[in-house]
């Protein structure tokens, strides 16, 4: 059994020096752009107005994900929201945008990190209470089917953000060219 034990702990050993601190934050900058980078760069494309200061006037659409609520409340009319509101939807919108930007290419990892996880809250909240989708959509932790889109899925994106947040952006990033 001895020998079992220092084979594994020397394969580990040597598995730890090989990989490093640079094999999960790249993975995780890796998994992250080719996951969820296009999901929320098309999901932005949906919420801007006309012109390149677009995100600046976002359109109907941005104020429906943000504030459906509010919106079918309103009538569907955008001019009724107050300057909060619009604040609060044009800050979500370049999030939406910027902070996806940063995980790829590596720059404030851990801050654009942060802001990732609180903007999937933040979406989550707003799914299950302003859109008020369905308890399969919701799903449930430890029930057998891993596909629901909040709770499994999102619990995924939140590795990849921990990930992020601990190890930081890894050897490929612009963050570690700006600490040379």
């Amino acid at each position: 059994m001895t020998t079992i034990i220092k084979l594994y702990d020397g394969a580990i050993g040597l598995m730890q020096r090989v990989l490093g601190d640079w094999f999960l934050p790249t993975l995780a900058r890796f998994t992250f752009a080719a996951v969820l980078l296009v999901y929320f760069w098309n999901s932005t494309k949906t919420k801007l107005g006309t012109g390149f200061f677009g995100f600046l006037s976002p359109n109907e659409n941005a104020f429906m994900q943000i504030f459906p609520n509010k919106m079918e409340a309103y009538g569907y009319d955008i001019s009724a929201f107050g300057g909060f509101d619009t604040i609060v939807v044009i800050a979500g919108t370049i999030a939406e945008f910027v902070l996806p930007l940063l995980i790829v290419i590596g720059l404030f990892t851990r801050i654009a990190a942060i802001g990732m996880a609180g903007f999937v809250m933040v979406q989550s909240f707003v799914d299950i209470y302003g859109h008020v989708v369905g308890a399969k959509t919701i799903g449930a932790w430890f029930d057998g089917p891993s596909g629901s889109l909040i709770m499994d899925q999102r619990l995924l994106w939140m590795l990849i953000f921990a990930v992020l947040l601990i190890k930081g952006a890894g050897p490929l990033s612009l963050d570690r060219v700006l600490r040379r």
